[in-house]
């Protein structure tokens, strides 16, 4: 079945999930069919990052992934004019070791998101700070409003990153500009994050940043979902495994995908000059 001929598998789910939360909603297809859009907010704490919101968009997108929406949009609520601005640092002033060990315990959000089989777009429509520049790290592609700033000043509070920021911000941006950001606290804007390869698009308004996010979002959506999950882990393969381990493990993937119906409905499509209708198998 393609997308234009009914509902997505799952779509009832996410949004009765999400009417159970307070601070984390979704909707499936408001904006392009088989697209999730999840938006934290709390816009009165800046979309900050507290105990009950990791725990919400953890149960969102535990429903998201066993759907059949093809791509995640991830955002803050557009109110507080900002993605995500941090953890919730009340919290953090009489936790103890032990206690932030077993908070810390995995899967925490950060790999919740990155492991979605789907591609998840950040959709940085303002500041990204601390726990929210690593949620945005654990995104598959940023794409950021021009007012956002972005870092991990976790330094001036006596801290460090704790969600994947060391391990992913030296993967997208090198050794140097992460110690540069993670040592000295510093914030940067939209346009130097793009420039260091934080950031993958920079749009000026927000109806250019819908425009950039939902165009993307669709044209990943009209692809197979069985293709984007398998490219997807490869990509992400890069990272954590050597060339040789990753070449090997690349064209396994690619091997896998010939058993699929998809494969030899996008073949037959290619030869017959008309639009694939993908089964996702």
């Amino acid at each position: 079945m393609s997308l234009s001929d009914g509902p997505v598998d799952g779509t009832d789910e996410i949004e009765a999930v999400a009417d159970d939360c307070e601070t984390v909603h979704a909707s499936v297809g408001d904006q392009v069919s088989g697209v999730a859009t999840v938006t934290i907010d709390r816009p009165d704490a800046r979309n900050a990052l507290n105990a009950q919101v990791r725990a919400e968009l953890k149960d969102v997108a535990a429903a998201i992934e066993e759907s059949g929406v093809r791509v995640v949009v991830l955002t803050g609520a557009d109110e507080a004019k900002a993605f995500v601005a941090g953890a919730d640092v009340g919290e953090f002033r009489d936790r103890g070791a032990l206690e932030q060990r077993e908070i810390s315990k995995r899967p925490r959000v950060y790999e919740v998101v990155d492991d979605l089989p789907q591609p998840v777009i950040g959709r940085l429509n303002g500041h990204a700070l601390g726990g929210g520049c690593e949620l945005a790290q654990a995104c598959d592609v940023r794409i950021a409003h021009e007012r956002a700033k972005i870092g991990q000043p976790e330094i001036n509070l006596g801290i460090m990153p704790g969600g994947g920021g060391t391990q992913r911000l030296p993967r997208l941006v090198g050794e140097g500009q992460a110690m540069r950001l993670i040592l000295s606290g510093e914030l940067i804007d939209a346009h130097e994050a793009s420039e260091i390869g934080l950031v993958d698009v920079v749009c000026e308004d927000d109806e250019e940043l819908d425009d950039e996010v939902y165009g993307l979002a669709e044209s990943m959506a009209a692809k197979s979902p069985v293709a984007l999950e398998f490219a997807k882990e490869a990509v992400k393969a890069s990272s954590r495994m050597d060339l040789a381990q990753g070449i090997e493990y690349e064209a396994e993937l690619f091997a896998q995908l010939f058993a699929t119906e998809d494969k030899d409905e996008g073949i037959d499509a290619f030869f017959e000059d008309r639009e694939p209708e993908w089964k996702g198998r």
